[in-house]
């Protein structure tokens, strides 16, 4: 099982980044091929949100765009909503590894919802969490 983090669905809208627009779109089609593989996490929506909203204030995009990319990724995948053992699974990756509090939630996110391979740019590749193995995609 797969999950997404924030930073490859925000490349993936992202004009001013190319290269990773480009990269991340094609991962997307591919797990996109395969939905009940991936999830998408309540945590990584939530993020992606809060950045389209920045983008909205800052006039990069429209707010009815907000709206319309939101729904966009909320099709692509299923949400999984955590249960309280997530805090759990946090207190262990950050006792266990040198983490900030965000990558340990998602890496605790991603053990709550079975998902042992994790996309991102933001944890080091390769790495084996416990069972959650980190790719990045733009490497």
């Amino acid at each position: 099982m797969n999950a997404v983090d924030t930073n490859v669905f925000v490349y993936a809208l992202d004009t001013n980044e190319p290269a990773k627009q480009a990269k991340a779109q094609a991962l997307l089609t591919q797990l996109s091929g395969r939905p009940a593989e991936t999830f998408l996490l309540w945590q990584v929506a939530a993020e992606l949100l809060s950045c389209l909203r920045k983008w909205e204030s800052l006039g990069r995009i429209a707010p009815a765009d907000v709206e319309a990319h939101f729904r966009d990724v909320l099709t692509m995948f299923p949400l999984h909503v955590p249960t309280a053992q997530v805090f759990d699974y946090s207190f262990h990756f950050s006792s266990k590894f040198p983490l900030s509090h965000w990558d340990s939630m998602i890496l605790a996110a991603c053990k709550g919802a079975g998902a042992t391979t994790l996309y991102s740019e933001d944890l080091d590749a390769g790495t084996n969490y416990d069972g959650v193995t980190v790719v990045n995609p733009f490497a």
